[in-house]
């Protein structure tokens, strides 16, 4: 009998279903309405801010930020080299997690945590635009903002108590808009010391978690917690002003700060060519490390003298003794037109013993090439006595955490004065009623110095670096600036004409240690210049 009744149940539970959707069905078509209106369009501006947000949500930055660039050309490179990224930064994951791994599962009891399987998907990241920073410092600030929906197959396997269950990773998404900044700027490959990177509100991270085949984040309230436990944690280490910071170079060799002092003396030279028409030469000396934008080092000038002696020294900051070598030029002096160069050599500062002095007979060469026959031809010989001394560790200068260093001033600075450092970075807006080949004449307690002029150029940059020895502190000094244009043809009219000058007191670079501004250029329009003081002290 119970045999039966089950029969007839299951039947009458087919009957039942099978008669119930041909009745929903026939109600469906037949109550459905035959009357279908037309759609009614309406321009986008009559709409208001709240219902476009509804009909487009993904709105790019670029779009709804005039300040954003458009990125595309970003997207498309991340998508060609997607498959090759994947590959790297899961490789990378796995190097710094997994010695992290190691040493926090002994604190709960497992035996080990192991990558089954660790891809990011074949969905690459979606950049919706980017912002970047304008500023006087040597950095480099970008605001890209990206969202991340991928397909990744994560899967980590964790073993305990003799079980092996994994865990896998679904359904990732990940919003963010980082604050990445690049400092300080140096004339090193890749050009950057340190990489920052910060985010500017909390991400949004959304992700589902299987274990054992289920869902655990469909646990009532599971979700919303690891959610914000997320953005909490992520928000303590990287929310702006905190940061993340990724080293790249060593700024100390990035950017050649001193490692020693060079103490040159120039004895005499023997057996010089005759110059002049007179049968005689004028000779000084010009002393210049290489890989270095100072000004070089000259000697006093010996009028008609073939065999002149000077018994001059002079310091010079050595920053790379396996690099740089002394550059030794003898030219002949002439009161009107070019110095005629007399002969030149060079000494290899690797190959000097450091605090052993050194003299040294050099042959004067027409240039440094071992292949031209004319260095055969004899042209007099130079002396010079060399000591090179390299700074103890603890005379190193100091490496300023903003990448700001102010390097302290060579040894033989005199005592309660210091190192005036000009650096002339750039010009902006520059315009000339005439020509603008623009250079920088700058004038400072009756010295004059000029940087190279730059040809056609409204925007010229020079980075040209000048330095001044001073007793004691320029508190009440100023130091005068001139952009002028120089003709570049040959010619009597408007050889020459000033785009505009700025006179920059001097105290607050001795108070301050260093500025770096943007000055208005008076008599001119819209131009400006960029000009960097160091005060350096040996103290």
């Amino acid at each position: 009998m119970g045999v039966v009744s089950t029969i007839l149940g299951a039947f009458g539970f087919g009957i039942g279903v099978s008669l119930g959707l041909v009745i929903g069905y026939y109600f469906f078509i037949y109550f459905q309405s035959s009357h279908v209106e037309n759609p009614k369009i309406r321009p986008l501006v009559e709409r208001d801010s709240k219902s476009l947000q509804q009909m487009l949500p993904e709105i790019p930055m670029w779009v709804k930020n005039p300040d954003h660039d458009r990125v595309d050309w970003l997207n498309k490179f991340v998508e060609l080299m997607w498959p090759y990224l994947d590959k790297a930064i899961c490789k990378t994951v796995k190097t710094i997690a997994e010695p992290i791994i190691k040493e926090q599962i002994p604190k709960y009891k497992i035996d080990a945590v192991e990558f089954d399987s660790l891809t990011l998907g074949d969905l690459p990241p979606t950049f919706q635009g980017m912002k970047v920073y304008t500023t006087d410092e040597k950095e480099l600030i970008m605001e890209p903002s990206f969202k991340w929906a991928g397909n990744p197959n994560i899967h980590v396997a964790v073993k305990a108590f003799g079980l092996r269950p994994t865990v896998q990773v679904v359904d990732l998404q990940v919003f963010a808009s980082p604050r990445i900044t690049l400092k300080p700027l140096v004339p090193s490959f890749p050009c950057f010391c340190q990489i920052y990177v910060s985010l500017m509100e909390k991400p949004h991270v959304d992700f589902g978690v299987k274990l054992l085949g289920a869902d655990v984040m469909s646990i009532p309230g599971l979700y919303r917690f690891v959610q914000e436990m997320i953005k909490d944690q992520v928000a303590t280490r990287f929310l702006w002003p905190k940061t993340l910071e990724v080293p790249v170079l060593d700024p100390a060799k990035a950017m050649k700060r001193p490692v020693g002092m060079l103490n040159v003396k120039v004895l005499r030279a023997m057996k010089l060519k005759k110059k002049d028409f007179m049968g005689a030469s004028d000779p000084y000396v010009k002393l210049k490390l290489t890989e270095e934008k100072l000004p070089s080092k000259k000697t006093s000038v010996k009028h008609k003298n073939l065999n002149p002696e000077w018994n001059e020294e002079f310091n010079m900051v050595v920053k790379d003794p396996e690099l740089q070598a002394l550059e030794i030029v003898v030219y002949d002096w002439e009161q009107v037109g070019k110095h005629d160069k007399m002969g030149m050599n060079v000494i290899p500062l690797k190959e000097v013993t450091p605090e052993e002095p050194k003299v040294m007979t050099l042959e004067l060469l027409k240039n440094m090439d071992p292949n031209d026959a004319q260095n055969e031809k004899s042209r007099g010989q130079i002396m010079i006595e060399l000591v090179y001394k390299p700074f103890a560790d603890d005379k190193l200068p100091a490496e300023a955490e903003d990448g700001n260093m102010i390097e302290k001033a060579p040894e033989g600075t005199p005592e309660g004065g210091g190192l005036l450092v000009v650096i002339i970075h750039q010009a902006e807006d520059l315009e000339g009623k005439h020509h603008t080949n623009p250079s920088v004449r700058l004038l400072f307690r009756g010295e004059e110095k000029r940087t190279k002029p730059v040809k056609k150029n409204r925007d010229p940059r020079w980075d040209e670096e000048f330095a001044f020895t001073l007793e004691e502190p320029p508190t009440n000094d100023r130091m005068h600036f001139e952009v002028v244009s120089t003709s570049s043809r040959m010619g009597l009219i408007h050889p020459k004409e000033s785009l505009g000058y700025v006179d920059i007191h001097l105290g607050d670079v001795v108070s301050n240690k260093r500025i770096n501004e943007k000055y208005n250029l008076i008599d001119s329009k819209n131009g400006k210049l960029l000009v960097e003081m160091q005060w350096r002290t040996s103290s």
